[in-house]
């Protein structure tokens, strides 16, 4: 498996969310199948085949999570660099065909929420800007074209 490199805040999310699917979501599904099982006969009780499908489900995202955590490296965010683009970088970014402006931090593909203003790092976006400074001009080769994007603001 690959190393994913991630920030203490995301790789501290990821603890997070194993312990509650570990301390919540399993003993709510465990319940969950006891309380199908109490109702008779299992080849035909639907509730039990959803339930133990939710199990193998939870049960699959918690072991890939924690693969995930096996190969974490937390980036030391004092060492990154504001001189060009990089992961953990906060970007402003002006499409310069539509003058639109968005600020994104780049992040490990398991860090990525683009409500949270977090791109992953794999996105031809994020491609495209890695090691660029700031007032560049960057194309950007996407599904519809290309697009090009001048770098507003750079920082951590």
């Amino acid at each position: 498996m690959a190393i994913t490199y991630m920030s203490k805040e995301g790789y501290d999310k990821l603890l997070k969310e194993i312990a509650h699917l570990e301390s919540v979501e399993r003993p709510r599904i465990i319940n969950a199948i006891s309380e199908a099982r109490d109702k008779g006969d299992l080849s035909e009780n639907a509730e039990y085949d959803s339930a133990k499908e939710a199990q193998g489900l939870l049960e699959a995202k918690i072991s890939q999570l924690k693969a995930t955590l096996l190969n974490v490296r937390i980036i030391d965010e004092s060492l990154i660099s504001t001189d060009s683009v990089q992961i953990l970088s906060k970007v402003t970014i002006r499409n310069t065909k539509t003058n639109q402006q968005m600020t994104y931090t780049l992040v490990s593909e398991a860090e990525a929420n683009l409500r949270e203003g977090k791109m992953s790092i794999g996105t031809p976006i994020a491609k495209a800007l890695i090691g660029k400074k700031k007032g560049e001009v960057v194309p950007v080769t996407t599904p519809s074209g290309i697009i090009e994007f001048e770098i507003v603001d750079l920082g951590i």
